[in-house]
């Protein structure tokens, strides 16, 4: 018994545990009065501002169980950590939350479906991101490649088609012509300012074509059991990625998917693989993290926060804040990796 509840953990298979149990009903009915506030400060209710609104008013307009499952969330959020922390579980990921029995006055009856820390036999990573890491790419940019960047900047500030059937010739390149494509002192400055943003693209592009090549080589050598619930649930991110792309072209997803004659189960399907070598990378990192004792420190996590809540208003700050500290650890790890020689 945890605190007046009575729970019962059960170990599934791939590394997933469930925990079923209740919340005795006084604790429970503590969470009414928040409940309620939270309810009544995202409704427009005539009379009354925002997050004033009494318990009566809220219940007729919403309902009784619209306050009991606003209960239940705040319940469960508080009650899962606590579960979590004093049975030694590492969960990982999200959840599978279902209610069991919910009334008024009464406990609530749970069930939670979660991942926990698979058992992960790690390969020599140091040894395996070295070799990687030691082979030089020379960064070349070529004068062809840098002309043709600046014909590209040229014909768009012209209005001009940059396709290849446009064989219109453009003027020499002079000094005023050089001056008026951006803040640049003539042609040399032009070409040389150019040259360096093709090379760091190049650089960039051969650091993340390294980073892909030390994650696939450790993941081919590591063994691990994946959690079901994990890859289930990054299926249902790239399935939302996706949906998001689809609408960015114009497009609705129902219409898309008839277009492929396919639904959404065929197309997780195809990606299953690679929903499975995602969560296969997160866990690698988080247990290399853990051995390396690679954290970002509070400070560092709370200025990519900050960043997050400065450009999605009205999102979640505590899990904002471990969003930022997953995101932080993961490139310190990828750092570490691509610094090994």
């Amino acid at each position: 018994m945890l605190d007046g509840m009575k729970i019962e953990i059960k170990n599934l298979e791939n590394s997933e545990i469930e925990i079923v149990g209740e919340i005795p009903a006084e604790k429970f009915e503590k969470w009414r009065g928040k409940a309620v506030k939270d309810i009544s400060s995202s409704a427009e209710i005539p009379g009354f501002r925002k997050g004033m609104a009494p318990e009566n008013v809220i219940v007729q307009k919403f309902g009784e169980m619209a306050v009991l499952e606003e209960m239940a969330e705040l319940a469960l959020a508080a009650s899962y950590s606590e579960i979590l922390e004093k049975n030694n579980i590492n969960a990982i990921g999200q959840p599978q939350v279902s209610i069991t029995k919910i009334a008024k006055n009464s406990p609530l009856g749970f069930k939670l479906k979660t991942a926990i820390m698979p058992e992960i036999s790690l390969p020599d990573y140091k040894k395996i991101a070295g070799e990687v890491s030691s082979t030089k790419e020379e960064i070349v940019v070529t004068d062809e490649e840098v002309s043709k960047v600046i014909d590209g900047i040229r014909r768009k500030r012209e209005g001009r088609m940059a396709e290849a059937k446009d064989e219109t010739p453009l003027a020499p390149l002079t000094d005023e012509i050089a001056k008026s494509l951006g803040d640049f002192k003539g042609v040399d400055d032009l070409k040389t300012k150019i040259r360096e943003n093709l090379a760091a693209e190049k650089e960039w592009r051969d650091k993340q074509k390294k980073r892909a090549s030390i994650a696939e080589k450790i993941i081919e050598k590591t063994q691990i059991v994946l959690p079901k619930v994990l890859v289930d649930q990054e299926l249902e991110k790239m399935l939302a990625q996706f949906k998001g792309d689809v609408a960015n072209m114009g497009l609705k997803f129902e219409d898309y998917l008839a277009q492929l004659k396919k639904g959404e189960d065929e197309i997780k399907k195809g990606w299953q693989k690679d929903a499975e070598k995602r969560v296969k990378l997160e866990l690698i990192l988080v247990k290399i993290a853990s051995v390396e004792k690679i954290f970002p420190s509070e400070e560092e996590i709370e200025k990519e926060a900050g960043h997050i809540l400065k450009h999605y208003a009205g999102v979640d700050k505590e899990r904002t804040l471990a969003y930022a500290e997953s995101l932080l650890t993961k490139e310190k790890v990828l750092e570490f990796l691509e610094n090994q020689k």
